[in-house]
């Protein structure tokens, strides 16, 4: 498989800091949203996005690789909290895509702790391969809240599940096979909070490049308002007689000016 990976990130046009973190590797790809008092959130978001830099490029990755990932992040925020007391209430998401072997074939495993989302697009199909964790998803679930009504709801904001909880929480973790022609995008619940799944896809569907895909995407977020911070990471792949994934990331948060040729 021939893999490309492009990411964008702003801060969008109400907030005061990019809390956003993100990681485009190797074998490992992700989006952490921070959350905290002061600087917190981007605190927390670096903190997880350094684990996930360590384990890029140190061999072979398993399912279980990805829960100690998850664990070990958890255990680093939750550290730099109780030696750090004026930062309140910090915590983060995680959420993204590695490369995995099982039985010496490669398999994507996708994990995810909060809201922040994978998206999957094959054959112009576009999926969520992800379950946000907070309290509008679970009330959607229990029937007791309608899909339409979610993004305006107060619960939506209300995360169940994230990383520096006590105890720790469970990450969703599983697997998915390779697909000759496909492409991810990994962002923050910025981005999803303002671009419905119908222009996610047509995006992704006409912007074959990932760094321009993500860069459309930011820019599209930036029209539409903004409200939070915005994290894009796309991921392209394609067929080829490796049987091994190549990687020529593209690791460049992308700054506004450079946005505005896209919109």
């Amino acid at each position: 498989m021939d893999v490309l990976a492009g990411a964008a990130s702003d801060i969008g046009l109400v907030r005061h800091r990019n809390e956003d973190g993100y990681f485009a590797g190797h074998q490992i790809w992700a989006v952490a949203d921070g959350m905290g008092g002061q600087a917190g959130g981007g605190i927390a978001s670096a903190i997880v996005i350094d684990q996930v830099r360590l384990l890029d490029g140190s061999g072979p990755l398993q399912l279980a690789d990805l829960a100690r990932l998850i664990a070990i992040a958890n255990d680093a925020v939750i550290d730099h909290a109780r030696h750090h007391q004026s930062v309140i209430g910090l915590g983060s998401t995680l959420t993204g895509i590695a490369s995995i072997e099982l039985d010496d074939v490669c398999h994507w495993g996708v994990f995810n702790v909060g809201d922040s989302r994978v998206y999957r697009l094959i054959d112009g199909h576009l999926t969520q391969e992800t379950v946000d964790h907070n309290e509008a998803a679970e009330l959607i679930a229990a029937g007791m809240l309608d899909p339409v009504d979610a993004a305006d709801h107060p619960s939506r904001s209300v995360l169940t599940r994230a990383i520096g909880m006590v105890p720790a929480p469970t990450a969703d973790i599983f697997l998915l096979p390779h697909h000759e022609d496909e492409t991810f995008l990994i962002c923050s619940d910025g981005l999803t909070s303002e671009i419905p799944d119908d222009a996610i896809a047509e995006v992704l569907r006409s912007f074959p490049d990932p760094a321009q895909a993500a860069c459309k995407l930011v820019a599209l977020t930036l029209s539409r308002g903004a409200h939070d911070n915005v994290t894009a990471v796309v991921i392209a792949v394609h067929d080829s007689d490796i049987g091994s994934v190549n990687v020529a990331p593209d690791e460049t948060t992308i700054r506004r000016p450079d946005l505005e040729e896209l919109k």
